[in-house]
């Protein structure tokens, strides 16, 4: 399928002359780190994948070696990715006070990475893991040298079919080797939002004033499939506030946006940093 037109230059000084002179907020969704190397779930030509449910990791000890062993080989990768054009763009706006942060649906940490200081990482992110039992956390890196060193018989292959959240299709784990806690014994898992759980209260609550506290809301890279999005998108809308969409494809929110740019995230967020920018 043949890519969107970019914007002309008529609708980006549209957009930018919309947000211009207002505190804005931003949501983003996969489409953004799509240019680091990390796919996206819903864009266009994204195959259907259907992500291992928290009920499931939670059901037995099976699921959980799958899941580790998949996310032990994918986290390599998203570890190595590297920000890109449009998470630079968002923290040179954040930087020049014309945002207020990123509340940012991927769990991929590159928002940090660029330069962005406040970042609500809506659905958690893969550089933390959790136990389930007593709640301690630890440094991704720390259990990714553990389950290397547990598991030196896992192939590591430089193409594999890495997901957006990290996690890599693979059929040979049932040796794979899962660490437990080692403060209690307990489930570890990582510190990411699993299909069928819910976001954090506090979290969404942080993320829920960050977009109630601007005039203006830039959608970047989200289709808004996801009910947190949608719900974001609507508070945003309750107050009147205008609604910049920029995704490549169709988004849930598109009928309710000031303006849709269907286009890039990269290109589209530099071309609004350089306007948006004083």
């Amino acid at each position: 399928m043949p890519l969107a037109p970019t914007p002309t230059e008529a609708e980006f000084d549209e957009a930018a002359g919309i947000l211009r002179g207002r505190s804005l907020a931003v949501l983003t969704g996969a489409g953004v780190s799509t240019d680091s190397g990390i796919p996206d779930y819903r864009g266009e030509g994204a195959p259907v994948r259907h992500p291992m449910t928290f009920q499931q990791f939670l059901a037995n000890d099976a699921f959980r070696k799958r899941y580790w062993a998949g996310s032990h080989l994918g986290y390599r990768h998203f570890r190595e990715a590297a920000p890109n054009d449009g998470h630079r763009a968002l923290a040179a706006l954040e930087h020049a006070g014309v945002t207020n942060g990123v509340v940012t649906q991927n769990v991929d940490g590159l928002h940090l990475r660029a330069g962005s200081s406040r970042v609500v990482d809506l659905h958690g992110s893969v550089d933390r893991v959790v136990c389930l039992t007593c709640g301690q956390e630890f440094a991704r890196e720390t259990i990714a040298q553990r389950m290397a060193s547990a598991n030196p018989w896992l192939e590591r292959p430089d193409e594999i079919h890495l997901n957006p959240d990290g996690d890599v299709d693979i059929d040979d784990y049932a040796d794979f080797e899962v660490p437990v806690c080692t403060n209690c014994g307990g489930v570890l898992k990582p510190d990411v939002v699993f299909f069928g759980e819910f976001v954090p209260v506090e979290r969404f609550a942080e993320a829920r004033a960050m977009v109630a506290q601007a005039d203006a809301l830039i959608v970047a890279g989200s289709s808004l499939v996801v009910n947190s999005g949608i719900r974001l998108l609507e508070t945003a809308l309750r107050k009147k506030a205008p609604v910049v969409v920029i995704n490549r494809g169709v988004t849930k929110g598109d009928g309710r946006a000031t303006v849709k740019l269907n286009a890039g995230t990269s290109e589209t967020l530099t071309a609004l940093a350089e306007r948006l920018i004083p």
